[in-house]
C-alpha cells in the first residue's frame, strides 16, 4: 500500500483535537461499466501501487464514470447524518467507502473510534456454523475480545429473539432471523460510529420499534450515525444533519428539514410554462423498462390548467405523461397515497385493474388521466407511489414519491373527510 493510501485510512491522531469523528476530504470514486475492462484496470492499479508509479486516479479512463466526486463531509461525535438521493446518486458507495469496504481513488477518509456497519445484515454469517458460533466470529471481526463477547452474548440473544435456534446452523434460519441476529451483533459492539444502509425494515412492526428505541439509546450515549434511506420519515426522525447527493456530487448539506425540502422540491418541481410536466427529469431518475417511461406527473383542473395544490371537495385530474416505444396492452396503473407524517399506512389505494379499466397505450407520448370528481382528502401534505405494470409481476416504470398538497375549503373547517353530497326535501305522505 502506498504512503497516500496509508494516509487515507490512518488513525485520527493526525486529525484536529475536536469532536470530529469522521473526516471525509475531497473523496472521489470511479467505476467501470465493463466488467472485463474493470479487471484490466484493477490489475494495472495493483501494479502501479506495487512499483510506486502514478495510477492516474484523477482522470477517467475509457468506460469509467464518477460514482463520487470531490465529496467533503465532517461528522461530529453524537451526530446523526443522513444520506439521501435517487438511486445511483452515490449514497451506498460513500457508505462503503467510509466503512473501508472499498478504497477511494482520490481524497482521504479519517476515522476516530470503532465502526459497525449495518449493511446486508447477516450476509457474512457462515451457514454451516451455529448462530452462537457466528455471533462470536462476527463480533470478534468487529473488534471485540472473547471476554467482551461473553458479557454481551445474552443481550444479543435477547434482542435478536432467536433463543431456541441459537445452536442450530444458520442455514436453517429465515432471512428475518439472520437479519435480526446481524443487527444485534452490530449494535452490541458498542460502536462509536454506526453505518446503516436501508436495514431499518428488519422484522415485524414490533421489532422495528425496538430497533428504533435501541438506536435512540445509542445516540444518547454518543454514538454517531450515518444513515442511507429512501424513507423521508426515517431520515427526519433520526438525522439532525443530512447530505443530498446527485450523480456523485453533494448538492446540499445542512439541517435535515431544509435538505429534505430541497430534495423533494427537486423531485416534485412544478414544470415551467413549456409544459414539460410537474416532475423535473423524472425519466432520468426512474427505474424504467425499454418499453415505457413515465415522463411527468401533475394535477390539472377541468379546463386543463395545472394545479399546484388540490382543494378538498373540488374536482381534479391526476395526469400521468408517459412515452411508449411500442404498443403496451393491458397496462395497470397502481396508485398508493400516504400522509407525509405517516408513511406506513396507506390513505388511499387505487388500481385501474380493480376498477375494471383496461388501458391500451399506443406508441408515442401519451397522457393517462385519472378523473377525481371530488378530492376527499383532508388538508395536508401527501405522497403518491405510482406504477405502470402488467401481470403477473412486470413493472414498466415506477415513481417512488410524488408529493402534493391539499388545501382547506369552507366545507372542511370541522372534519377530516369530504363527503360528496346534495340536499333535497320530500313531502311525507300521511296515510289517513
Amino acid at each position: 500500500m502506498t504512503n497516500k493510501s496509508t494516509e487515507n485510512y490512518s488513525a485520527l491522531s493526525q486529525m484536529k483535537d475536536d469532536d470530529t469523528i469522521i473526516s471525509i476530504q475531497d473523496v472521489s470514486k470511479k467505476f467501470c461499466r465493463s466488467l472485463k475492462q474493470a479487471y484490466v484496470y484493477g490489475l494495472k492499479d495493483i501494479a502501479a501501487e506495487v512499483f510506486g508509479t502514478s495510477r492516474g486516479s484523477h482522470a477517467l479512463r475509457k468506460g469509467e464514470f464518477w460514482a463520487l466526486q470531490n465529496v467533503s463531509i465532517d461528522v461530529r461525535r453524537g451526530e446523526s447524518l443522513g444520506l439521501i438521493g435517487v438511486n445511483g446518486s452515490g449514497k451506498t458507495t460513500l457508505l462503503r467507502t467510509i466503512s473501508g469496504l472499498i478504497k477511494p481513488d482520490t481524497g482521504s477518509i479519517r476515522i476516530r473510534g470503532r465502526i459497525a456497519a449495518l449493511i446486508a445484515l447477516g450476509a457474512g454469517f457462515n451457514p454451516l456454523l451455529s448462530g452462537r458460533e457466528n455471533v462470536y466470529v462476527n463480533m470478534s471481526i468487529l473488534g471485540l475480545s472473547r471476554q467482551e463477547i461473553d458479557k454481551s452474548f445474552q443481550s444479543v440473544l435477547d434482542f435478536a429473539e432467536v433463543w431456541d435456534a441459537i445452536d442450530a446452523p444458520v442455514r436453517t434460519y429465515s432471512s428475518g432471523m439472520r437479519a435480526r441476529l446481524g443487527f444485534a451483533c452490530a449494535i452490541y459492539t458498542k460502536p462509536d460510529i454506526l453505518l446503516i444502509d436501508e436495514v431499518l425494515a428488519v422484522g415485524d412492526a414490533r421489532f422495528r420499534t425496538k430497533c428504533y428505541r435501541k438506536l435512540n439509546q445509542l445516540r444518547e450515549e454518543g454514538t454517531s450515525f450515518v444513515l442511507v434511506s429512501h424513507s423521508s420519515n426515517a431520515i427526519l426522525n433520526i438525522c439532525n444533519t443530512t447530505v443530498y447527493l446527485s450523480k456523485g456530487n453533494v448538492v446540499m448539506c445542512g439541517e435535515t428539514d431544509l435538505v429534505m425540502s430541497k430534495y423533494e422540491e427537486d423531485l416534485l418541481k412544478i414544470g415551467s410554462e413549456s409544459g414539460k410536466g410537474a416532475m423535473a427529469n423524472l425519466s432520468e431518475n426512474s427505474n424504467n423498462s425499454e418499453e415505457l417511461h413515465i415522463l411527468s406527473i401533475l394535477f390539472k383542473d377541468d379546463k386543463g390548467n395545472t394545479l399546484k395544490t388540490l382543494v378538498s371537495g373540488k374536482p381534479a385530474y391526476l395526469c400521468i405523461r408517459c412515452k411508449a416505444y411500442k404498443m403496451v396492452e393491458n397496462a395497470i396503473v397502481g396508485i398508493i397515497i400516504r400522509d407525509i407524517n405517516n408513511q406506513h399506512d396507506s390513505i388511499l389505494s387505487i388500481n385501474s385493474e380493480r376498477d375494471k379499466q383496461t388501458l391500451e397505450i399506443p406508441p408515442g407520448e401519451q397522457e393517462i388521466k385519472l378523473k377525481m370528481p371530488y378530492c376527499g382528502l383532508k388538508p395536508g401534505i401527501y405522497t403518491i407511489k405510482l406504477s405502470i405494470s402488467k401481470r403477473p409481476f412486470y413493472i414498466y416504470d415506477l415513481v417512488e414519491s410524488f408529493r402534493f398538497e391539499v388545501r382547506r375549503s369552507r366545507n372542511m373547517n370541522q372534519c377530516h373527510f369530504y363527503q360528496p353530497r346534495s340536499w333535497e326535501i320530500e313531502e311525507v305522505k300521511v296515510e289517513r
